[in-house]
This record gives C-alpha cells, structure tokens and sequence, in this order.
C-alpha cells in the first residue's frame, strides 16, 4: 500500500476520485473522508469503506499523507491553507484560487512548510493529451501556428442538481472548464506569455429545471461569454471561447495548426478520446494510434504526485501549473476591462511527457 489518502469534501465530484485512485493501490489508498456535513462524511465512508472523520481529525490524523481538497471553490485556497499548515501534501480539484493573491499564498505556505500542491485537472495524462504531445513533439505537423478551443454551451440550468454556483464568483465558463482547456494547451504548447479578450453576461439571471430546484432564479453574478487570444511563448495564438449563453453550434473542440499539419485534440474533460490528424504530405484525415491503452480517471495527477514524492522527482500535475491557469484566467477579465493585452507575471515549465 502506497501513501494514505483523505477526502475533504464527499459532494458530486468525490465518487469519481474514489473509483481513478482505486486504480493505483501501489502508490495510493484512500482511507479516510471528513465534510462539512457530518452525516454526508458517514453515508460516503460507510458507501466505500473509509473512516468517517471531522474535519479538524482528518487535518490532523497522523496517518494520512495527502489530503484531497474537493470542498467548493470559493473555499479551495483557505482549506488548502489549513491542510498544508497540518503539514500534509494537498491536490484539489480547480481553480488553485479564485485569484492570484490566493493562489500564490497556497504555493508560498507550501514552500515553507515542505510539502507539496497538486491540482486538477490531471486529463491531459491521459492517452488522448499524451497522444497530442506525441504528434506535436515527433513534428508531425511541423511547427505551431495557431491553435482554437471552444467550450460553448448554454450552462447547468436545465440539468443540474445545484446550478446556483455555477453563476457565482469561481464559476462562470471561464472558471468552470478553462482550467481543462489552458491546462491541455499548455501541455501541447508550452507556456502562455499574454492574454487580449472581451467578456460578458448574456443572461442577468437563469431559471433552474431540474426538478430540486426548480422554477429558482438564479442571478448571474459572473461573466458568461469569455472570447480572447493567448499568446504563447513559442509564438502560437490561440483563440479560445468559454460560454454559457450559446444554445447550439458545431464549433471543434480543441484543433491545433502546423506549418504541415492540423490536429484534432478530443475533449479536455476526458482521459481518451480520437486523436486526428492532416498532414500536407498526406491531405486526408487520419485517425492517430493512442500511445497508451491505460484508461485513466480522476485521481491520475494525486498518484502522480505520490509517486513524485516517493521517488524525489517533479509530479506533472502541479501547483505551479494551476497558478499558471489562474494566472491567465484572472487576465480575461483584466484585458476584457481595461481594453488591452494583459501580460502573464507567472512562468511554468511544459510537464514532461507520461
């Protein structure tokens, strides 16, 4: 059994890391759970046979080595805080922060306590992002250009459970799935050097349906239209459009173009998906051969970072990375405002390839 694991927040998303951690028992078992709720930490403990604690035992219980921080967003850089000044390990799920005052203070703590961040999203270790890298890095579409990524869609509203936060600060499209997009972007591309975009709020209010909630007005408190260019710092831009107030289209998903070739990524909020490819020496779309059959999930980048830890060397699904993303995030609505291109202040190195 590898490092022991606890759960800080047992809501929507913790089943999924139970099941991806589940995977690498050589370097990882989840063992313990704790919520702000009491009874909800029992009912998921006592589902997956793990300790139900309060929060300040799981903070503080000598046995665990990393905690996983699936708390809301709003909450991510203060309970990330608690975790490392209890001198455990912390991954949590994104954004790093809702800002960079806050992200950078998770880092600081963590330099100075000696411990480590890791932070979701941890898709791009899987076949579909490592496939990518593949064929960018062997050239097979020469150098670079441009590149576009778009999630548009028209919000949770109709579908989900409990859509209010998604129209609060930490939500929004840009918060919400930006992290898969930037994160993937980067690992295909490199660093980001400027962001130059436009936002705004289609809608002033939306009116939830699912059945829970509904007939609930919620009010849009963020940006629901985040359109802009990014610039990279091996000269590619990209232009990428998060949004919430599209009703239908047929926009690609990630695609990014060569001197010799285009490439089709697949979903950055998945590990697989096809990989395709157009190369001017052979003008037809081919479907590209996965590197890996491994069918990763949630909980890839915590046994990344346990196995980093053990071994002494970098984990690709890390701090610096996240707080690289927020960084360029928090410039949408910087350029957006102040009419102009935002320079990024924060630098990362591309995690090296699975």
């Amino acid at each position: 059994m590898g490092m022991k694991i606890g759960i800080l927040g047992t809501g929507n998303i913790a089943p999924a890391y139970i099941r991806g951690c589940a995977k690498f028992p050589d370097d990882i078992a989840v063992v313990a759970c704790a919520d702000l709720v009491d009874a909800r930490a029992e009912s998921f403990a006592n589902t997956h046979g793990l300790q139900a604690q309060s929060i300040a035992s799981l903070l503080h219980n000598d046995a665990l080595d990393i905690i996983i921080n699936l708390t809301i967003p709003a909450a991510h850089a203060e309970v990330s805080r608690q975790i490392i000044d209890a001198g455990k390990h912390v991954y949590l799920e994104k954004p790093l922060a809702l800002n960079r005052d806050d992200g950078l203070k998770v880092l600081q703590d963590a330099q100075e306590n000696g411990v480590r961040v890791g932070c979701a999203p941890d898709t791009f270790l899987g076949a579909g992002g490592q496939t990518c890298r593949d064929v960018i890095d062997r050239g097979d579409i020469g150098q670079p250009v441009a590149a576009t990524a778009f999630m548009v869609g028209h919000g949770h509203e109709s579908w989900h459970p409990n859509p209010a936060f998604y129209y609060q600060q930490g939500g929004g499209p840009l918060f919400d799935m930006g992290p898969y997009y930037l994160t993937a972007l980067v690992n295909l591309l490199g660093a980001m050097e400027s962001v130059s975009a436009m936002t705004k709020r289609g809608f002033s209010e939306r009116i939830a349906e699912h059945e829970n909630v509904k007939g609930q007005v919620i009010p849009v408190q963020v940006d629901t239209h985040c359109a802009g260019n990014i610039r990279f710092a091996n000269g590619t831009i990209a232009t990428m459009i998060m949004s919430f107030d599209v009703w239908q289209h047929q926009l690609p998903v990630i695609e990014i173009y060569g001197t010799e070739g285009t490439l089709i990524v697949p979903d950055p909020n998945t590990f697989g998906g096809d990989v395709m490819l157009w190369q001017k020496s052979n003008p037809s779309w081919q479907k590209v051969e996965p590197i890996t059959q491994d069918t990763l999930q949630r909980g890839a980048g915590v046994a990344d970072m346990a196995r980093a830890i053990t071994t002494g060397t970098a984990h690709r699904v890390n701090g610096e990375l996240a707080y690289h993303v927020l960084d360029a995030m928090q410039a949408f609505g910087e350029s957006s405002t102040a009419g102009r291109h935002i320079t990024l202040k924060s630098e990362v190195t591309r995690p090296p390839a699975v």
